[in-house]
């Protein structure tokens, strides 16, 4: 019977690795306490910054409750601000990956101590504990198929990782002031050659294997991975060559074309549904609403309007993003004029002719009409806009994400929108 005990997950015995120790796992652990704090940061600005606040079509948590107590109308400048903090949440998720990895597997003898419970505050660790490792897998496991497949929980993906991440970082919180202060004298004493008793450190295995690398060396492999990581995946977000460099991100690589019109693109025309005869320049018309009625023009009347030009970039949730374009339109503001809003522009519903995929319709602050760079866009690096980069109009705003910069635009109402 005694064998037997020794041979199941709940025997120190049982977990027989030499690595195992407390500044090993304490190295990892305030590793994750910075990046998962951005991560969380990161998170909480990529939210806000579809303004779930101006009206439900761009709210995709409408419980949200007091998780919301923090939203703000998020600003147009800098132009590359979502590119930057998207890029950052998305490429440090995908990095810390495999410290996450390494940290589960250091402590996962904890998983299996017995008692489950000895005290109060033991029980409020394990609690803590629980929630952690299983709120870290769901929202690293859902970040990242996301990332790779593309709305892979159509519908379901921004409540998921939502409240996923406050019930996650609620615990993290929690077991972080429970045993940063450990961590850190960890440590500092990691100098030291020895390790603590295994009588006074549960994660020390009381009967280890020969060592085949040292503690240093398996920092190294883990962070070695992280690096690895972070350079095929990086470049999606940087653009330019070193797009290239993203073998490991869906929008890596060479550009899909060539010429003005060959940078990334999120949804295709076909993908979307949109119908040729529909755009044709005979056909289409753009209906603007607004205080003084509705006026209807055609591409060759946005033409005749007066034409400004914005060196903008797309930025998507996915964390990829192009390098900044150069877009030619009508400013958003100067349609606003047209029915009847002289003054500071109100917010804007803008519709799209697209029949498959999120955002057919999209809400935009007042702020971010009024910007001199959100246009109305025709064009786009000297050409004309391509089918698939949103022809025969598309809205463009500075530092917006990219699902709110609507492409095949039919209708847009100025007004209040809640």
């Amino acid at each position: 019977m005694r064998d037997l005990t020794a041979r199941l997950p709940t025997s120190p015995g049982f977990w027989r690795s030499p690595l195992r120790g407390p500044r090993f796992t304490s190295v990892l652990g305030l590793v994750l306490l910075v990046g998962i704090t951005v991560l969380f940061v990161t998170g909480l600005l990529s939210y806000a910054a579809y303004n779930p606040g101006l009206s439900p079509l761009n709210d995709k948590t409408p419980d949200k409750g007091l998780l919301g107590f923090y939203l703000f109308a998020w600003p147009t400048s800098p132009h590359w601000l979502y590119r930057l903090t998207q890029g950052v949440h998305v490429t440090l998720g995908i990095t810390l990956v495999p410290v996450l990895l390494a940290k589960l597997w250091s402590v996962v003898p904890k998983l299996f101590t017995l008692p489950p419970v000895r005290s109060l505050a033991h029980g409020l660790e394990r609690l803590s504990l629980l929630l952690l490792v299983g709120g870290a897998l769901f929202e690293f496991a859902t970040g990242v198929l996301n990332v790779q497949l593309d709305y892979v929980f159509p519908g379901s993906f921004y409540p998921l990782h939502f409240y996923g991440a406050w019930v996650f970082f609620a615990a993290f919180l929690t077991h972080a002031a429970l045993k940063t202060p450990a961590a850190v004298r960890n440590v500092r004493h990691m100098r030291q050659q020895r390790e603590r008793p295994a009588a006074e450190e549960e994660l020390v295995s009381p009967r280890p294997d020969p060592a085949t690398v040292s503690r240093r060396g398996a920092l190294w492999f883990v962070g070695g991975g992280s690096l690895l990581l972070f350079g095929t995946t990086a470049g999606q977000s940087l653009g330019g060559p070193l797009r290239r460099t993203a073998l490991l991100a869906p929008h890596g690589g060479a550009d899909p074309g060539s010429g003005p019109n060959g940078f990334q693109i999120n949804k295709t025309a076909a993908y979307a549904g949109i119908d040729a005869r529909e755009t044709d320049d005979g056909v289409w018309r753009l209906v603007v609403v607004g205080r003084t009625g509705t006026v209807r023009l055609s591409r060759h009347d946005l033409l005749q309007l007066p034409l400004h030009s914005a060196a903008l970039p797309i930025a998507c949730v996915e964390g990829w993003s192009t390098s900044d374009q150069w877009w030619r339109g009508v400013r958003l503001r100067d349609l606003a004029r047209l029915v009847g809003h002289d003054g500071d522009p109100p917010d804007l519903l803008v519709e799209s002719v697209q029949r498959h995929g999120a955002f057919r319709r999209a809400a935009l602050r007042a702020n971010q009409v009024a910007d001199p760079d959100s246009l109305l866009a025709l064009e786009v690096n000297g050409e004309d806009l391509s089918p698939d980069h949103g022809y025969p109009a598309r809205v463009i705003v500075p530092a917006a994400p990219g699902v709110l910069n609507t492409k095949w635009v039919a209708r847009m109402t100025f007004g209040d929108l809640r």
